[in-house]
């Protein structure tokens, strides 16, 4: 009992015959592909089966798992209404697996449901394996904002929960590859599709799951993809487990990249402990990275790490260098974990009387003020990366031209609305990109007139 096995599948509705009308031909590998990936499902008889789905509801800072007893849902929205799924959720095991995840204090439960209807990441797999097998319940996961070890976590609980139960369980990892392979798709191209498709494809292909943990952020938004967190999350469901590993499929003729792969249980390896070899790693690096840190970074370290523990603001230390009392300036505290943004604030100008406190106040911001993240948790201290950028003076420009996307912020006004870019930034190759984000940022409308202010920033990682 437990994990039997897994399989990695994408979820076009274009592939259902009722929508595709005759263009799923053009991705038969992938349909025969599917075929093959569901008789092995079939072969593992699962009790249940925990689809894991990037189109159920996500939220930044907490995975959702659908409740209930059942659901249902059709492809009307694609114009095939009469394709419908209908299915039984596996409460029992829902209840034991929230248990798992709060004991391990990861965000995730049954809160926040806003969609009961089943989504096309959901119905697409179902839609292949009931036609060779029906006698399972449904668990239903969404993907979440949170780190990619947050998510291989969960799956180690999904893997936990399976051998308390004595479930025989199977996992299916849905997504599709990048969406960025050709000019004619649906988001255009970019190099780093392509590039994504071979990297991944030689990954899941070889089940060599940690270095899924390795995927720079920047890296997968910039080649859109769609179920990399899928599959950190299936890969943490086979974790210290011997798998079979069997690449089925690849193909992207639509300019989305479909790829098919399948894992079939082998027993128990305990060096295939991907996470903790990960972890470890990183730890290595980051003593490293941290021991090279100079006194801007420092005092940003030092004031999140109080704050965190305790609450309490650090007042401006006696050992600093004296440009840190005697000099006022804008500055941005930068927070990262396991490569993803973890908090970001900053002011433009000098906010207060010393660049110490400029520092010190805007990193308790960073850390649990952003109101794109949840507040930095003590567990998460040592995994943080943190820069601090020092803002130049301001300087009016005339001219786009007059801005380089490496060496020069951006500030963009209109009225009482500003909005500012730092340079250099991952993703952001030209100033039209720089320009368009800073005025997004400050709500300001694509055909509005602006005032643009460029600035240099030292920046101290």
């Amino acid at each position: 009992m437990g994990i039997k096995g897994a399989v990695m599948v994408p979820h076009p509705p274009i592939i259902i015959p009722e929508i595709g009308k005759g263009e799923e031909k053009k991705i038969q590998n992938t349909i025969d592909a599917y075929h093959q990936a569901a008789r092995r499902i079939a072969s593992w008889k699962p009790d249940t089966i925990v689809l894991l789905s990037p189109h159920q509801i996500m939220y930044g800072d907490y995975f959702h798992i659908s409740p209930g007893t059942e659901a249902y849902g059709d492809f009307g929205q694609f114009g095939a209404g009469d394709v419908t799924i209908r299915v039984s959720y596996d409460s029992e095991f829902v209840e034991e697996l929230c248990r798992q995840v709060q004991a391990q204090r990861l965000k995730a439960g049954t809160l926040g449901e806003k969609e009961k209807n089943l989504d096309h990441g959901t119905m697409v797999p179902l839609y292949f394996v009931n036609q060779y097998w029906k006698d399972y319940k449904l668990v239903r996961i969404g993907l979440s904002g949170l780190t990619p070890t947050m998510h291989y976590e969960l799956g180690q609980c999904i893997q936990e929960t399976a051998q308390i139960l004595k479930r025989r369980v199977a996992v299916i990892g849905s997504g599709d590859l990048s969406h960025r392979l050709k000019e004619d798709g649906p988001y255009g191209y970019q190099k780093e599709g392509p590039e994504f498709d071979r990297r991944i494809m030689a990954v899941m292909g070889n089940a060599d799951f940690e270095e899924l943990l390795k995927f720079p952020e920047d890296f997968c938004e910039t080649a859109g993809e769609c179920g990399h967190r899928s599959f950190i999350i299936m890969a943490g469901t086979l974790d210290r487990m011997a798998v079979k590993a069997e690449k089925l499929s690849y193909e992207g003729p639509f300019g989305v990249g479909y790829g098919v792969c399948c894992y079939e249980v082998a027993g128990a390896d305990g060096e295939r402990n991907f996470l903790d070899r990960y972890e470890e790693s990183e730890r290595k690096e980051l003593e490293i990275r941290h021991a090279k840190e100079d006194a801007y970074v420092k005092l940003a370290r030092r004031t999140i790490e109080e704050y965190v523990k305790t609450g309490e603001v650090i007042d401006v230390p006696k050992d600093l260098p004296r440009e840190l009392y005697d000099s006022r300036a804008g500055a941005f505290v930068s927070i990262k974990e396991d490569g993803r943004l973890r908090g970001c604030i900053g002011t433009i100008e000098a906010s207060y009387d010393s660049l110490a406190q400029e520092i010190i106040n805007n990193a308790v911001s960073a850390c649990c003020r952003d109101p794109r993240f949840s507040p930095v948790e003590a567990r998460e201290l040592e995994k943080l990366v943190i820069s601090v950028d020092v803002l130049g003076e301001m300087e009016q420009i005339t001219s786009l031209e007059e801005l380089d996307v490496k060496r020069y912020g951006v500030v963009v006004s209109k009225d009482s609305r500003r909005g500012l870019l730092l340079p250099n930034l991952a993703g952001v190759n030209t100033v039209e990109q720089q320009v368009t984000i800073a005025m997004q940022k400050a709500g300001i409308g694509e055909q509005e007139e602006v005032a643009v202010e460029r600035f240099e920033v030292v920046r101290h990682e």
